[in-house]
């Protein structure tokens, strides 16, 4: 079976942000593999619902096989583990994981929709994932990452930060 690249966006704007995002980046390391290719960190604004502190952002990358609903059972798993609590939709978080893309993959279920419904309208995913794959190609809108970017409507600010 020849791996499939599978994108994350991940988020943090609780607690010491950046290391958050190190954490679910070795733990999904230890559920995956090592071989990843990382965005810089970025800082952001809230998207959705404003009134919260500011994220850091980074996406990542995985060429693999693990079957999908294994990798978001994974997602749901590390976000849990590292103290994240459901309670209101957009609101602050330790982490947050999203799968963005799993390769051409098209899922639409109860639990998981594949590719990830928003990235086309959230500048705090597409620059980071513009950095690493700018002409990989949205399998439903089927334009790249980077046409995706020139063309968002978000226009909430992404600083890109100096890597630490």
């Amino acid at each position: 079976m020849t791996p499939t690249p599978v994108f994350f966006s991940l988020g943090s704007n609780l607690g010491q942000r950046k290391l958050n995002i190190r954490k679910a980046t070795e733990l999904l390391t230890q559920q995956l593999g090592s071989k990843m290719r990382a965005s810089s960190l970025y800082e952001t604004k809230p998207w959705g619902k404003s009134d919260q502190p500011d994220f850091i952002n980074q996406v990542v990358v995985w060429n693999n096989d693990t079957p999908v609903h294994e990798i978001l059972n994974a997602c749901l798993e590390i976000e849990r583990a590292m103290g994240r609590k459901r309670i209101e939709k957009w609101g602050a978080r330790i982490i947050d994981l999203d799968i963005l893309y799993a390769g051409s993959l098209i899922i639409k279920t109860d639990t998981l929709t594949l590719p990830h419904p928003g990235i086309a309208t959230r500048r705090f995913v597409l620059e980071p994932l513009a950095e690493i794959a700018p002409d990989f190609i949205h399998p439903l809108l089927l334009k790249t990452n980077q046409q995706l970017l020139d063309a968002c409507p978000d226009s909430l600010p992404v600083k890109k930060l100096l890597q630490t």
